[in-house]
This record gives C-alpha cells, structure tokens and sequence, in this order.
C-alpha cells in the first residue's frame, strides 16, 4: 500500500490479504456475504413463527408485512437498497459540523422577570448557548435578561402580542453591545406585514436575524411531516413576497429568516423532514432567483408526543428527539422539560433538559460528523418522498386552498391509531401505572395549550371510576395470565382498576370470588381458549345472577357475552363503554 503523504511511520502493516478491491465494499469472506434474497428468508421465517405471514406466503411477502405508511401516505421500507435511490428528484444535504447550539425557552405568561432571569443564568451555567424568550409589552427585559452576555449567547425573541416593542426594548437594552450570532428580533411569519417591515428594518439595522418561520404552529394542530414542511415554506414565501415589496432586497430578505420545526421521536422521519426543509427551501430561494443561503434551523422537541401521565418516559421521548434533529442537521435544539405537560418544570426538568444534548453532543459524539444519516438509502427516499409531497402540499397552499381540513384529517387517522393501539404511548396506552403519583409542579396555561396524542386517554385517568371490574382469572395462573394481563393493562389505561379472582379450578371458586368482593357491575373473563370452551356457558349465567350486569371476554367475541376485548379493539371506545356500565 503507499504511504500517505503526511502519514506517521511505524506501527504494523496492513494484511493486504484482507484489503478489498478498490471501489468495492466486499467483505472478507463468502460468508459474510448476504443478499437480498437471504433477508426475506431469515425475515419471512420470524414473521411465520409470530403468525404474521402463513407457510404458503412466498418470502418476499415480508416487504408488504413491514413496510410502514406515515400519515402522508409515504411508505416507509423495512430495508434500505440501492435500488431506493432510482429516480430521486431533490438533492442536497445538512452541512452542520460540530455541536449544536443548546437553546433553552424562558417566560411565559405569568413568569416574574425574576424567576425567568434565575432560570437564564442556571441554564446558561450549566451549558445552554442561546436563549428563546418570550415576552410581551409589559416584560421587564432588562430584568430578565440580567447578567447575560448578549455579545456571547444569542437571544431569540418570542413575543406574539407586541412583536415591535419588544423588539425595540431588546435594542435598548443591547446598548452598544455587539449581539452574537443567531441574535434574532423574532418577528412572526404570520405577523401583519407592518409588523414584519418594521422589525425587519430594526433587525437590518443591527445587523442581527429578524423573522422566525415558526411551524410547530402546525405541528401543534396535529400537521404531518410533509404538512409541516409545506406549511413552513408557503408563510417563508410570504414573508419575502412582504419584504421586498417593501423595499428590502431579496437576499437581504431571505437572511433575516430562521425556521422552526418541531422533533418527535419517530425518529428516521424527524431526519428526513429536517434534511427535506433544507432541499425545499433551497428551491423556494432558487425559483425566487435569490442567492442560494443555507437554511437555519430550530429544532424543538415536540410538545403533542408528550405524556401527563408516567412523565418520566418523555425524558426518552425527548432524547429520541433531540438525537434525531442532531442528525439531520439543526443549528439549535431546544428539548423542552419532561414535566413540561404537569406545569411550570422545575430546576431538574430543565437540568436534564439541556444535558440530554451534552450527552448526544460530548459523550455519544452524535455531532461529530455532518449529515451521518447521509447516504443511507431508506434516508434518502424518505427524504425524497417528504420533499416532494411537502411542495405539493405549498402547492395547494399557493392556490388558495386552507390546510385545516387535511390537518383535520391527519388528526383524525392518528387519533384512530392511537385509539386502537397501533400508535402505542407507553406509560398512557401501554403499561399504565393507576397507583402513580405524578410530581407536583406550579400550574402553566401553556401547559394545557396543546392537545396531546395521548390526550382521550389522559382525560380517562383524570377522573378514574370508582369501582373496579372484576377480573374473572379461569384456571392457573399459567393459563389466564397472558389474557389477565393485558385485560388489565387496557383497563387500567382508562383509569379502571381490577379485582381480581387469582388462580381458580372452576366455575364456583370463580364465583365465589365474585361474591366475596364488592359484586362489580362488570366482570372481565381471562382464561385460555380451552377454559372458555369448558367453563363459560356455565360461569357466565352463574356472574349473572350473583351480582354482573355486564360481561366481558378477553379475547375474540362468544357468544353469551356482552363485549370483547383483544389486540385492533377500539380501546377508547372499549374503555367508554365499561366506564358507562361501572357507573
């Protein structure tokens, strides 16, 4: 092999045995070679022992089985192959090398200056690089900002209601101070265009960012990906239509922007959306015949996919995340507390806040190499496909047509799949804790300001039932475990508790079971199949006339029963309908 120039001498040569043919990336073995072909067999072979494909299903079937269709209709591949990159119509990439700025969001409505300025300078000690702040007329900004060095961490401004003289009293308070880089005056998208020419020319005037594209707006409404794209570019696009028609050059104009979007943690298509927003908008500003600039991005962990309930698990939603906009190249994350849904956080949620991006950055190295998800082929496409279908969605935007009714829409699919389950909030849907006690935090408005995906299911634990169902266990408790338990886990995820039989050799310890405990309205029957073929004609009259009003099976609908309960059911329905009769 030659030595490259620079190379430093010693140390053991290369077996050059093991040294591939250059321009390819064959493996050392034979062995270690797989095709195409060798996955659908070793996948087809584990979805025939889990019941998902049946034996005379050929093995390619496995495509059709794990491809995963988004809320924009974009299928999404088990497996990326080459072939997923014929055809691709966007191009470009994330450039960002190196850590992101760490963001934290301060005051709100009702925060003291005070309070918030503690919070500045804990946060901004602990590692945070720039501030999102958001006030109104009446914030004292020279209070708030107290202490920090405006020359070193950028401020982003938030204020909705009176975006000019907030911005005003920020200049003033900058003095003659050299703001940092990122500084942005925060002007709304939205913003009535007088508002948006007046603190344009402020921002131009101090050489410091403007407007911010805010699309967690849509996001928050329960907008899709592509949804959320489209709508980012089509309020970008006013706002250059609005600032040049005042007078304010194109380029100019075009950087004054920074875009907002939120992270979840479906974490490949965060990637994607965050790599498509760039290609978008490089084509906004390439038919627009501005300069080609690169797309500055905030990136803030999603406030819907949060939970009230077993808040902990959003610290893992949180870093899923925050790891996701990381790759697909945000210049600023905010991760919002994970006690964020109970109230105002306190000194820990924000700690674990900012340190969930020093771990990404400092100890998973997540931020070491531009674009790591570059390349991949299942990246790509996605990519692709949400470009495309998020200039679609600009297009409609263009043509006078609203996106209530698509969001509408894509609220409604998402809610159904949370109500079935497919969609899973663990912690909410999934392995429920009735006997949690959820940390007490200082009530927030904004708290409750967004409608969480988890949020019919939250409304149900608000007001748990008073009286449980018994839960009527048939035979050991090998046998009615598996169904015991999951009778259990979706009753408790509608705030209904169980009694529960324990293990039972018949229908009158069953019974007598029943009859020594409060006689439940509603009794749930969790056994095997053998033992509802053996024992349910029998049992289920026997409930009756001790005490049930309302019979339940876990599992697939008998006869003789009132309702059913097993995988696909509408859980919120269920859930509704053993709510009513417990009442």
């Amino acid at each position: 092999m030659t030595q490259p120039q620079g190379a430093v001498e010693g140390g053991l040569d290369e077996p050059a045995e093991l040294e591939p043919e250059q321009g390819t990336l064959d493996l050392a073995g034979d062995e270690d070679r797989w095709t195409v072909q060798d996955w659908e067999q070793a996948a087809a072979a584990v979805l025939r022992k889990s019941r998902r494909l049946k034996d005379e299903d050929p093995d390619d079937a496995v495509w059709a089985k794990l491809t995963r269709t988004t809320l924009d209709g974009i299928e999404v591949t088990p497996l990326g192959t080459p072939a997923l990159l014929e055809g691709l119509r966007t191009a470009g990439r994330p450039t960002r090398v190196g850590p992101w700025d760490v963001r934290a969001h301060l005051g709100g409505t009702g925060v003291p200056a005070k309070q918030a300025n503690e919070e500045a300078l804990v946060d901004l000690d602990g590692g945070v690089a720039s501030l999102w702040v958001t006030a109104d007329a009446g914030t004292d900004l020279p209070a708030l900002l107290a202490g920090v060095l405006l020359d070193l961490a950028p401020v982003v401004l938030d204020a909705p209601t009176a975006p000019v003289a907030v911005a005003e009293a920020f200049l003033a308070h900058l003095g003659g101070t050299t703001p940092a880089d990122g500084t942005n005056l925060g002007a709304d998208g939205r913003a009535d265009e007088d508002v948006l020419v007046a603190v344009a020319r402020l921002a131009l005037d101090r050489g410091v960012l403007g407007v911010v594209v805010d699309a967690t707006v849509a996001h928050d409404l329960g907008a899709s990906d592509a949804q959320e794209l489209g709508y980012s570019m089509w309020v970008a696009a006013r706002v250059l239509r609005v600032l040049t028609g005042a007078g304010i050059g194109l380029d100019e104009a075009a950087g004054l922007l920074e875009f907002r979007y939120a992270a979840t943690d479906e974490q490949f298509p965060t990637i994607a959306k965050l790599r498509a927003a760039r290609r978008l908008w490089a084509r906004v500003l390439e038919l627009s015949e501005a300069a080609p600039a690169e797309q500055r991005q905030h990136v803030v962990t999603s406030r819907p996919m949060m939970s009230k309930y077993d808040p902990y698990v959003n610290m893992l939603r949180t870093t899923v995340a925050a790891f996701s906009a990381g790759v697909g190249g945000a210049d600023a994350v905010t991760v919002l507390p994970f006690d964020s849904p109970l109230g105002r956080p306190d000194t820990f949620g924000r700690r674990i806040a900012r340190n969930t991006s020093h771990l990404l950055v400092d100890e998973a190295h997540v931020a070491k190499v531009a674009d790591p998800a570059g390349g991949a082929y299942a990246v790509e496409k996605l990519t692709d496909d949400l470009a495309v279908v998020g200039w679609d969605v600009l297009g409609r935007l263009e043509s006078g047509e609203s996106l209530d009714d698509a969001v509408a829409e894509t609220v409604a699919r998402r809610e159904r799949e949370v109500a079935t389950r497919k969609r899973p909030i663990t912690g909410l849907t999934e392995f429920p804790n009735l006997a949690e006690q959820l940390p007490a935090r200082t009530p927030d408005p904004a708290a409750d300001a967004v409608r969480r995906y988890g949020a019919a299911f939250e409304e149900l634990r608000d007001a748990p039932t008073a009286r449980p169902v018994f839960l009527a266990t048939m035979g050991t408790v090998a046998a009615h475990t598996a169904r015991a338990t999951f009778a259990t886990n979706l009753l408790a995820a509608g705030g209904i508790a169980v009694e529960v039989a324990g293990p039972t050799a018949g229908v009158e310890e069953v019974v007598a079971a029943y009859t020594r405990g409060d006689r439940s309205p509603v009794v749930c029957l969790a056994g095997s199949d053998a033992a509802y073929d053996e024992w349910a004609d029998a049992l289920v009259p026997a409930l009756r006339e001790a005490g049930a009003g309302h019979v339940v099976v876990a599992g697939k609908p008998r006869d003789g029963v009132d309702d059913s309960c097993a995988m696909g059911v509408d859980a919120l329905a269920f859930l509704t309908r053993t709510r009513e009769h417990l009442s």
